[in-house]
């Protein structure tokens, strides 16, 4: 327990001291097939967004992973399609471990390994890393969503792309830690569809920012960033409204050439997009490629939740007697999500209907 100490510490259970970032990137190196497919990715989806490149990323994968060996499986699957389908499409697996939660739930991998509110996040940084490596030994690029200003101490050499997400863009600690990251990021619009925080978040992110953090060894630190250039908007839709329409995709393109900003943007076709029922992201996803294949260039990504087996389930509200290994195989256990077959027919009907452009 923690000794009280005047006015502070009132509600502090406890402190426990944390192994630095380098601790664990000396116990986890990345090795050189990783570090290709990471590199792989960041300048793929950089060129995309710089038009150098004609083809489209796909973020795709789990909604959260709480399964390792679901994961590995997943990838290993998700890897034959990423490779027939590349000259066309870049492929970048969804390694989602935060969770930011609109109440309560399941905060994530990082958070609780073992699914039982246990607070193991020395266990959660550990393995979160190693399915990281995984994935890209198995050679597919990854994404993450950031929502600890400390997490990509631990992680980033092995992020390819980052999302923060519709509860976060708006603030400015995460506006200044992308800022510093070194892999492109993706904003998405408010949960209530507001598309102007994601803009202000963009023009905001290109600065230089100066903010408290923590440095390689874990030291409290002044971070100095450069700016990143290589942020865009993840349309999502909102609370009682989707975004994906072509009007409303033009409309925000618009919004971003008047701010002097590329008109880049990611259609999520998860969250307000399918109004929340997975089963409705192919037709999300049908007609933002129809869109592309009618010539609009700005719209440079896709985003699906999909894992091995549709739909999620839940883990329950009472944990007694609970035991992880009883929940469904490959079933989300956040967002629902469509299921691999699924998925990979999307993928090779936008491949085929892509050769076409």
């Amino acid at each position: 327990m923690v000794e009280k100490n005047g006015a502070i510490d009132q509600n502090i259970k406890s402190y426990d001291a944390l192994m630095s970032p380098k601790q664990l990137l000396t116990d986890l190196p990345r090795t050189d097939t990783m570090t290709s497919a990471m590199e792989y990715g960041r300048k793929s989806i950089k060129n995309i967004l710089d038009r150098a490149d004609p083809r489209k990323v796909v973020i795709v994968g789990p909604c959260s992973i709480h399964d390792p060996k679901a994961a590995r499986d997943y990838a290993a699957g998700l890897k034959e399609i990423a490779d027939a389908v590349s000259d066309h499409l870049v492929i970048t697996m969804r390694c989602y471990f935060e969770k930011p939660r609109t109440s309560l739930g399941w905060k994530g991998l990082i958070y609780d390994p073992y699914l039982n509110e246990g607070g193991h996040i020395k266990d959660g940084l550990h393995l979160s890393r190693r399915i990281l490596m995984d994935v890209l030994e198995i050679g597919l690029p990854c994404a993450t969503e950031y929502l600890e200003a400390f997490t990509p101490q631990y992680n980033s050499d092995l992020i390819s792309w980052a999302a923060i997400g519709a509860r976060t863009t708006e603030s400015p600690q995460h506006r200044q830690l992308a800022s510093g990251l070194s892999m492109p990021v993706g904003f998405k619009n408010s949960t209530h569809g507001d598309i102007a925080v994601a803009v202000n978040a963009i023009l905001s992110t290109k600065h230089e920012h100066t903010f408290l953090g923590i440095d390689e060894i874990g030291d409290a630190s002044i971070v100095r960033t450069k700016g990143n250039r290589y942020t865009h908007i993840v349309m999502r839709g909102g609370s009682n409204n989707s975004n994906y329409d072509a009007e409303s995709i033009e409309h925000v393109q618009q919004m971003l050439t008047q701010a002097n900003l590329p008109p880049n943007v990611v259609i999520d076709c998860s969250h307000g997009n399918s109004e929340k029922d997975y089963r409705n992201q192919p037709i999300v996803f049908q007609e933002v490629l129809r869109q592309v294949r009618d010539g609009n260039d700005g719209i440079v990504g896709f985003m699906l939740e999909s894992n091995i087996n549709a739909g999620s389930q839940k883990i329950p509200s009472d944990l007694t007697g609970f035991d992880p290994s009883e929940l469904e195989y490959g079933v989300s256990v956040t967002d629902s999500c469509i299921d691999f077959q699924t998925t990979a027919s999307l993928l090779k009907e936008a491949h085929k209907n892509l050769a076409r452009v």
